[in-house]
């Protein structure tokens, strides 16, 4: 079968960015001097465009990780959070008027999307007033999203915690100290879920993934949020959850962490209240957050180097990472 083709078939490959930049100016309204380059790779691939004092990103989405619907769902609420005021990196159209390009790559057809330049840079250490602007422009996002459907996953404690469980399994010994606690905290925060009437909580579309990596700031503390890939259905503190698991992982100083989560409430407080029923769930939420993005790992191994998704990788992950903050937050 193999001898009669000119090249053996692959699972994942990375676009040549020359040829990917001669495809773009063809397509868009970009000059014949725009430059491209790759800048992220992983389950998605980025590549950065500039066409003089303009930029963009196009972002390659692996064979079989979002389909055209769930793309098309992306964009249409990027499209409406940016109807409502609310600074994020938007989907842009080519010269037929479509957002979502098909690319012949080895593997099988790939979609991608060229998506505006978020003005600013990244940081990792945010102060005390860019973390309440933080709380302030996540709670601007939730009034705006709060029932909003999209037709993306919904994210259930099975999405969060079992389907990824199930998945780890095959990469960890189920016998191993690690995945001993790993069920027994599964189990937990499963009851623990249980004890909360989540139908009180505020449901509506997620980011799901709001953290430093994806989000840029600029000289006037002006923050714009992008990367939207994880966007889905679900329960709004799920976005607090995730942001405060990523405070605690980079403010390793107690009195540093304490004061900018305490920022961070105060600016998200200042625009709409967290509810009582919320903020017992946020701590369970959390750690279940952890499950989820581990499973991820798991899940889209070949987009990943094996480097990191092994068996010491892993349970060092759990212990320093998941457990210790599950201890942390003295989830029962």
């Amino acid at each position: 079968m193999f001898r009669a083709m000119n090249y053996f078939p692959v699972s994942s490959s990375i676009l040549s960015a020359s040829h990917l930049n001669s495809f773009l100016q063809e397509n868009y309204h970009l000059s014949s001097n725009t430059t491209c380059h790759l800048i992220k790779a992983g389950i998605n691939h980025s590549y950065l465009l500039e066409d003089g004092d303009k930029k963009y990103v196009f972002r390659v989405y692996s064979l079989n990780w979002r389909n055209h619907d769930e793309i098309s769902e992306e964009i249409r609420l990027l499209s409406f959070l940016s109807d409502n005021n609310i600074p994020v990196s938007s989907a842009i159209e080519d010269k037929n008027g479509n957002f979502i390009q098909q690319l012949p790559a080895p593997e099988g057809i790939r979609l991608g999307v060229l998506f505006t330049w978020a003005e600013g840079e990244k940081s990792i250490s945010f102060s005390l007033e860019t973390h309440f602007k933080m709380g302030e422009m996540m709670a601007q996002i939730h009034k705006n999203t709060i029932n909003f459907k999209l037709e993306r996953v919904e994210y259930t404690p099975q999405v969060l915690l079992t389907d990824p469980f199930d998945t780890i399994k095959k990469f960890l010994p189920a016998e191993t100290e690690e995945m001993i606690f790993m069920d027994s905290a599964k189990r937990n925060l499963l009851e623990e879920l249980g004890k909360i009437d989540m139908s009180i909580l505020r449901h509506g579309a997620v980011h799901l993934d709001i953290w430093f990596d994806n989000l840029h700031i600029n000289k006037e503390n002006k923050i714009t949020v992008f990367d939207f890939d994880f966007c889905g259905n679900g329960w709004l503190s799920l976005d607090i959850a995730y942001y405060l698991l990523q405070l605690y992982a980079i403010e390793t100083d107690e009195n540093i962490h304490a004061a900018k989560l305490e920022s961070f409430i105060k600016g998200y407080e200042s625009i709409t209240e967290i509810s009582k029923e919320e903020k017992l769930a946020i701590p369970i939420l959390s750690v279940s957050l952890y499950f989820f993005y581990l499973g991820v790992q798991c899940q889209r191994f070949e987009n990943f180097s094996n480097v990191f998704v092994n068996e010491t990788y892993l349970k060092r992950y759990i212990a320093v990472r998941i457990k210790k903050y599950f201890d942390y937050l003295k989830v029962k």
